[in-house]
């Protein structure tokens, strides 16, 4: 089995369910000549409620996946708690790999508001993170975050359950405060999953639509864009002519029928997904002895 990759090799993107294809739709408008192979690990999810340890082993197992089965070129972690927990042993790892990590847009969030008084809805798995207190941290005195953990939101966006969504909606921009322009209100909200630019309008409807939302697959985007320049990496122009439809693969450890369906409705790509089984490694290497 190759490992070795090139300019017409794809981009490995993963998240523990759909959210990242919020993501892979910043990555596909910046970068259209790409093939992109995006890897659900839904039969491990929620990441947002597991522990580091638990974290780290997906994501060596998903990262070591994408590299001996599809030899990437790239690696997009779209997701913020696999960022936080495992983004740092990955570079370790695999030097030799680009990889880009997305975080919360505190700091872009910090530079546009006007109020000084910023939203974070985010997993817990996120906000308890080292990785998002050294940010947090990093802007002390800039804004004042308020830290709401969506316990359940992501799920119940990654099953499309519209009074869950709805229900926990509500609780949670209750639980943070007044949003809106006047002093004292919250006028940026940051969406800290990528699972939430989905609800973006349920979330307009009970904030107001003044409020600045603001989520990090474009940034995202643009940092794989620049590390495959720097590598004269990009995909030349004739590679893999033909269907746009054909520089997508999607890969699921759960539901697969569930991640076609997001494709089509987040990305209007009638793709079929594959249902594939990504052991940890140390499983992976006792089965071989």
């Amino acid at each position: 089995m190759s490992t070795s990759s090139g300019p017409a090799s794809p981009i490995g993107v993963f998240d523990s369910g759909i959210g990242g294809i919020s993501v892979l739709r910043a990555l596909h408008a910046e970068l259209p000549l790409e093939r992109f192979v995006y890897v659900a690990d839904a039969g491990h999810a929620p990441y947002g409620e597991r522990d580091d340890a638990y974290l780290l082993a997906r994501a060596h197992a998903v990262t070591r996946y994408l590299i001996e089965r599809h030899t990437v070129k790239a690696l997009v972690v779209a997701c913020n708690t696999a960022t936080a927990a495992a983004i740092r042993e990955l570079r370790q790892t695999y030097p030799d790999l680009p990889i880009v990590g997305i975080e919360p847009a505190l700091k872009p969030a910090a530079a546009v508001s006007k109020t000084g008084l910023i939203g974070v809805m985010a997993t817990r798995g996120t906000l308890n993170s080292d990785k998002f207190g050294n940010l947090l941290q990093s802007l002390r005195g800039a804004a004042t975050f308020v830290l709401q953990p969506c316990d359940g939101l992501a799920d119940a966006i990654e099953h499309n359950d519209a009074i869950k969504i709805e229900a926990l909606c509500i609780q949670y921009t209750q639980a943070m405060g007044a949003f809106g322009l006047k002093l004292g209100e919250m006028d940026t909200l940051v969406l800290g999953c990528t699972h939430y630019p989905f609800i973006a309008d349920q979330l307009s409807a009970k904030v107001g639509t003044d409020v600045v939302y603001l989520e990090g697959g474009v940034p995202v985007a643009r940092q794989t864009r620049r590390l495959l320049t720097e590598r004269q990496a990009l995909a030349p122009e004739q590679t893999r002519p033909g269907a746009q439809t054909e520089r997508l693969a999607f890969f699921s450890t759960g539901d697969a029928t569930a991640l076609a369906m997001a494709s089509l409705r987040w990305m209007g790509r009638n793709v079929a997904a594959n249902a594939i089984d990504i052991p940890n490694l140390q499983a992976a290497r006792r089965l071989a002895c």
